[in-house]
């Protein structure tokens, strides 16, 4: 497990490979359940996961992303629904937030980037899942400003964790990405984008930048700088192992 220094009474963190039961493409310590993987041996994950993190296993977050930019916040609502109500609400959701203490938000990702906000003023948490869609969308952003409207959040007041996810030097892509971030305002020296065969593009300095834009101050906004690509060994990735593989969880607890 990683864990992120981000305030005393917050545990924040990102899962590893290591520690669980799946095997394969899966192993060891894959929580997912939209990846193909065992059902008994993610239920065992997730018992091994919250045992870690001293949490009951209902109080773990985990919604089904589908590269969009919809934010949901988990209530005391929330948490008293059924198994199928809470799937359902987390259905297309690709950023969780809370100011409930004990509960576990998160995202998983194997090479997308996952972000973790936390307001100490309001004693708030966020956990959001940037793809490349997601930063095209300005997902951190809209992230920011549903903690604002729901919670009274203000950027300055945050801090952030960029977390493992592919790096500069590894995510290529076609003309059709690049495209889409120069349309939507992204500049070119700005992402760090240059062309060697494909375009490569930085997501983590496309996300940086926007939690800039939000006000938080560059000093509270940490990188993890670890290329889920360049180390799979460790962390899952995708492009690596194939899309039929583990997902890392990156989430925040309140205590």
């Amino acid at each position: 497990m990683l864990y992120y220094d981000i305030a005393d009474n917050v545990t924040a963190f990102t899962t590893t490979r290591e520690g669980g039961c799946s095997i394969g493409n899966y192993a060891s310590m894959n929580v997912n359940a939209y990846c193909g993987d065992d059902p008994e041996h993610i239920l065992e994950n997730r018992r091994i996961l919250c045992g870690e993190l001293d949490i009951p296993i209902h109080h773990l977050v985990m919604p089904h992303q589908t590269h969009q930019t919809k934010v949901a916040a988990i209530t005391p609502r929330f948490m008293e629904y059924t198994k199928e109500q809470k799937a359902d609400f987390l259905e297309g959701v690709d950023a969780v937030m809370t100011d409930m203490k004990g509960v576990a938000i998160g995202v998983s990702t194997a090479d997308c980037v996952p972000i973790l906000i936390y307001d100490p003023h309001h004693h708030v948490a966020a956990a959001v899942h940037a793809g490349w869609r997601g930063t095209v969308g300005r997902i951190a952003e809209k992230a920011i400003d549903e903690m604002n409207r729901v919670y009274g959040t203000i950027g300055c007041d945050c801090k952030a964790i960029i977390g493992p996810s592919i790096s500069l030097d590894s995510f290529d892509v076609g003309d059709e990405v690049y495209d889409a971030f120069r349309a939507a305002g992204f500049d070119k020296a700005q992402i760090y984008a240059f062309r060697n065969g494909k375009w490569h593009i930085d997501l983590w300095e496309c996300n940086r930048q926007q939690l800039l834009n939000k006000k938080i101050d560059a000093h509270n906004v940490h990188v993890a700088g670890i290329c889920t690509y360049q180390s799979s060994d460790r962390f899952f990735s995708a492009r690596k192992l194939g899309i039929n593989s583990g997902r890392l969880f990156s989430g925040i607890i309140l205590r």
